[in-house]
């Protein structure tokens, strides 16, 4: 075995600029799946982070309802909010009467998400979790029961929206009436990513100013975790026989939505695992043409092994084996590679889109990508390795 690897070392050596290419490829390949992997991983946990946040709170919408996305198919009453305020074991029930409407500020028009809501109920269904945004020492303050005609934003329409920055104290004309900007809320992004593009107001200025009766979502908060799902199945039951339709209600639990998110995640890393691996198979057809160079190259010296006495099967062995240590050489660089690569793309979105996304790099994940490199050169190499094998000595020594 040492007189192999040495064997193996000399050929490597001897071909360094194709032996090169063929460990950079392999490099870039499993560095690819490493790095893409590791970001889905990242992503998953910065959402799932925020939704355990919030693991006794149950999101009630008209529709049928997914993770990220839902379809309206009406509206809640007052009557429906009272129902689920006395179903047993509900904390709080907040309502939430959203539509988009038309906003301006300083002669620029857009359409945004106008939410209107109790400001005491912010705080019973969120907690601390969406706080205030301090705009260079101002740092506003939340919204009050005898506002009026006030209105706190999101951080994306405060900063993105519109030409100029909007600022604590600034007015908005919403639907041709005029609100004061009193708090710019904190960036959320992930799972509450919608509170960044929304306006808020009391829920009396929705109804009066703005005409908006609906409520569009209910969210609820249920003293114990462990009958969240109970609490689910009971609030949709009563919503539906109240408007006397079959799903008319979706009551989505944070626990339900964390299963989805896993569903979706392994969906798309399967995704990713496939469009890097066509930089794995680039690699194989690498090391498929550097192994059969290779045979041709030391065609006669095969001829000289298997005229002293070398089997088929040392033969074999030693091209496969020459195949594998490029493979291993490749797949330790692209193991770096990917720890690297991901650890960099997680500061670059970090650092131009302020979300942050951990890159995190699990052991088994660089095991198994080792064991892809190493099993794509086996495969890669064997059908060379096998050519060399079945060589005629007689042959072999004449081609020299």
């Amino acid at each position: 075995m040492k007189d192999a690897f040495l064997l193996v070392y000399r050929s490597i050596k001897e071909r360094k600029a194709r032996s090169t290419l063929t460990i950079l490829g392999i490099t870039v390949g499993i560095g690819a799946v490493i790095a893409l992997i590791s970001l889905g991983f990242g992503m998953q946990a910065s959402i799932t982070e925020q939704l355990i946040e919030m693991a006794d709170v149950i999101m009630v919408t008209p529709g049928s309802a997914e993770f990220g996305s839902w379809g309206v198919v009406g509206s809640f009453t007052d009557r429906d909010l009272a129902d689920v305020r006395r179903i047993g074991g509900v904390k709080d029930a907040v309502a939430m009467r959203g539509e988009m409407e038309d906003v301006e500020f300083r002669g620029e028009k857009l359409r945004i998400q106008v939410v209107g809501i109790d400001p005491r109920d912010i705080g019973a269904v969120f907690g601390t979790a969406i706080a205030l945004q301090e705009d260079e020492g101002i740092a506003g303050r939340d919204l009050r029961e005898n506002d009026r005609r006030a209105c706190q934003i999101g951080y994306s329409i405060a900063t993105d929206y519109f030409g100029e920055e909007i600022r604590v104290n600034d007015r908005l004309s919403i639907n041709g009436s005029k609100f004061r900007v009193v708090g710019i809320l904190a960036k959320q992004g992930g799972f509450r990513s919608e509170v960044d593009t929304s306006i808020y107001v009391t829920t009396r200025d929705s109804i009066t100013m703005l005409d908006n009766k609906d409520i569009s979502t209910i969210f609820v908060r249920v003293w114990d975790i462990g009958d969240a799902e109970r609490i689910a199945n009971e609030i949709e039951a009563r919503i539906d026989e109240n408007h006397k339709l079959d799903d008319f209600t979706s009551a989505m639990t944070m626990s339900g939505a964390i299963e989805q998110l896993g569903t979706i995640f392994g969906l798309l890393q399967v995704v990713l695992i496939a469009l890097s691996s066509i930089s794995l198979l680039v690699a194989a057809m690498g090391i498929m043409n550097t192994m059969l160079m290779a045979v041709m190259e030391r065609t006669h010296e095969i001829g000289v092994m298997k005229a002293i006495g070398a089997k088929n099967r040392n033969i074999l062995t030693l091209f496969l084996l020459e195949a594998s240590v490029v493979s291993v050489i490749g797949g330790v660089c692209g193991c770096m590679l990917g720890v690297i690569a991901a650890r960099a793309i997680s500061f670059g979105i970090q650092t131009a889109f302020t979300v942050e996304i951990a890159a995190i790099v699990k052991p088994e994940v660089l095991l198994g990508g080792l064991a892809v490199a190493i099993l794509v050169g086996i495969l890669s190499g064997l059908y060379p390795a096998r050519k060399a094998a079945k060589m005629s000595p007689v042959e072999a020594v004449r081609y020299g």
